[in-house]
């Protein structure tokens, strides 16, 4: 293969300040310690993450001909992530948002949505884009023209290309669905949230989101669940939960796309599948540790180091 990872999907560019406390009153002023820009999205903190971490990683995507779409292409190539399967798309805008994070590590935020509804995998780029031992697609549920059939286009040609196909979304309802199922029978690894889970189902518990999916075609779900870890299913009925890490929170940001780098890398590296959720937590948890996704991931010897010595978080 080509590449160990190719990271397709949701590139946003992201200002962030640290810590957010109040919006001023009328044109006033709040003063921050922090300020810091990241790429950001589903499939644009994986693709650093895992790059950081030693994986050989393609970026695919669309941002705008400006300022914040410069920004991104620099920043991918400052990691030597491939950048060739980037699309700079006329009329459009880079994906953009402002970030303001709180002190216990929450986030509200405003978005521009923007080139990642515009961008479109064809034919002629199709074979790069699946020369890859995973394929992750991140961000289902913005992805206008990949989403009206072409995902699931693509992971069924990554699957037969040999590759190992994961999934991400970005979804608040069930309507979302239809979008996330037909692409399901192709992959390999489901792994939203619990709260994006929910949205699409309506259901609550862990298991019986994860039979659903599985019931749709999904091989195995891994869910995020936040302070309380990640959650594993998979249609053989393994199932297991793995504790999130003890750490002190900065900024969420990021944090379930981090996850998914580091279990590219568990995949790539041929881990089980415990050891492999389990180094894409110490992914997560890291990312966590500092401003703007990806911030707190520096190496593959440094999250299996953070692996090995950091204790997990005890349940109340």
């Amino acid at each position: 293969m080509r590449y160990d990872y190719s990271s397709i999907g949701f590139y946003t560019f992201d200002c962030l300040g640290w810590p957010f406390t109040a919006v001023p009153d009328g044109g006033g002023t709040n003063f921050i310690d922090e300020l810091t820009l990241a790429v950001s999205g589903a499939a644009g903190t994986a693709a650093i993450a895992a790059a950081k971490m030693g994986l050989k990683v393609l970026a695919v995507g669309g941002v705008g001909p400006d300022l914040m779409g410069d920004w991104v292409f620099q920043r991918l190539k400052s990691f030597s992530v491939d950048t060739s399967a980037m699309q700079r798309l006329a009329g459009s805008r880079t994906s953009s948002s402002i970030v303001t994070t709180r002190v216990d590590g929450t986030r509200p935020a405003l978005h521009m949505k923007g080139a990642t509804g515009d961008f479109f995998v064809d034919d002629t780029l199709l074979k790069q884009v699946i020369d890859a031992r995973v394929v992750h697609i991140g961000g289902i549920g913005l992805m206008d023209r990949m989403d009206k059939g072409r995902n699931a286009e693509l992971m069924q040609a990554a699957k037969a290309h040999g590759a190992t196909t994961t999934l991400d979304v970005f979804a608040s309802s069930p309507a979302d669905l239809p979008a996330v199922a037909q692409v399901l029978p192709h992959v390999d690894y489901f792994m939203p949230s619990i709260e994006e889970a929910g949205a699409l189902t309506g259901l609550s518990g862990l298991a019986d989101n994860a039979k659903h999916f599985i019931g749709l075609g999904v091989k195995a779900c891994v869910f995020t669940l936040g302070a309380d870890g990640a959650y594993y299913h998979d249609a053989e009925g393994r199932h297991f939960q793995i504790p999130a890490f003890d750490v002190k929170v900065k900024c969420t940001c990021g944090c379930g796309d981090a996850f998914n780098a580091g279990f590219a890398v568990g995949l790539v590296r041929g881990f089980d599948p415990e050891t492999t959720v389990r180094f894409a937590q110490a992914t997560s948890a890291l990312n966590a540790t500092g401003l703007g996704s990806q911030a707190g991931v520096t190496s593959f010897e440094h999250t299996m180091e953070f692996m090995t010595r950091t204790p997990t978080r005890v349940k109340a």
